[in-house]
């Protein structure tokens, strides 16, 4: 009769291949014992694979939380950008606005005509670059924000154009205002004594009342006249009455005329220049000693010297 073993025997042995140890299992715990290791193993594999899952996912953690924190510094240098530029308009404008304004100075003080450039100039203005929430501006929409600062770009650049054509106005009238200055007689051609003024007198040869159509200056024979402004000598030589005589056109209708002249220093045609000399005082043509008989001419018209006196 065949009696069943009741117990499972084990042999445990060393590194050496000897058995050290003998374990004796119940066999009818064998199937706990099979399950048990089997969970074992199962628990060690998984918990195997978890560890290798979360030193991977630690891993992509590190790598988005640096991708995060570049993103997040290029965010704050886009802030940082965007301020600046806002500062840079606010005061590119507030540049154009100063101009506009020493624009309307320099013709006040010119007595120039107004420009056009202030039709033309923006709003001048805008939030105070301190008081600008980079991180609001961020959450703007991003394409509108773009509109806005080239719309921005666009004003300021119409505005400089326009102030650069008002400054290029202004030039072409000081300009013109320096020529007409130029050829203003505005110092006394010789110096010397009013010995006849200009308007109606009682003629020293024929004791008439006639007019006279300028000023007779009194001085010493060969006193230097001097030309009062600039201009380009349109006639050198003898003139009845007048005896020798010379005559200068300085523009914008502008004509002086020198008579009595003792010596001619400039031909015709001969361009002068204000405080130049001219000539030499004489006694020529009907003249009852030396002197310079001198007239200004607006426009074809005889007019008082003394009121281009400058000097």
């Amino acid at each position: 009769m065949m009696v069943m073993m009741k117990k499972l025997t084990l042999l445990i042995f060393d590194s050496t291949g000897a058995p050290v140890r003998q374990t004796s299992i119940p066999k009818t715990l064998l199937p706990m014992t099979v399950l048990f290791f089997m969970g074992a193993a199962i628990v060690i594999v998984l918990g195997i694979a978890n560890y290798h899952r979360l030193k991977t996912e630690t891993k992509d953690v590190h790598n988005l939380r640096s991708s995060l924190q570049a993103q997040e510094e290029r965010v704050v240098e886009q802030q940082d950008q965007i301020v600046a530029f806002a500062q840079k308009f606010d005061s590119l404008k507030t540049q154009l606005a100063e101009l506009h304004g020493f624009e309307q100075k320099i013709r006040i003080i010119a007595n120039l005509e107004a420009g056009n450039g202030g039709s033309s100039m923006f709003g001048v203005g805008g939030a105070d670059p301190e008081d600008l929430n980079p991180a609001t501006m961020i959450e703007q929409d991003y394409q509108g924000l773009v509109r806005d600062m080239h719309v921005e770009i666009m004003e300021i650049d119409q505005a400089s154009h326009a102030q650069r054509d008002s400054f290029s106005s202004i030039f072409g009238q000081l300009e013109g205002k320096r020529n007409l200055l130029a050829a203003t007689p505005s110092i006394r051609p010789v110096k010397g004594w009013i010995s006849s003024r200009f308007g109606y007198r009682e003629s020293p040869f024929t004791s008439r009342r006639e007019f006279h159509r300028g000023l007779d200056i009194a001085t010493h024979a060969g006193s230097p006249i001097i030309s009062p402004a600039d201009g380009i000598v349109t006639f050198a030589g003898k003139k009845g009455l007048m005896g020798n005589m010379v005559t200068i056109e300085h523009g914008f209708g502008m004509v002086t005329r020198y008579g009595h002249i003792q010596k001619i220093l400039k031909k015709k045609g001969t361009h002068v220049k204000r405080g130049q000399t001219i000539a030499l005082v004489g006694n020529t043509g009907r003249s009852t000693g030396p002197h310079l008989h001198y007239e200004v001419r607006l426009n074809g018209v005889a007019v008082n010297p003394t009121k281009y006196f400058f000097d």
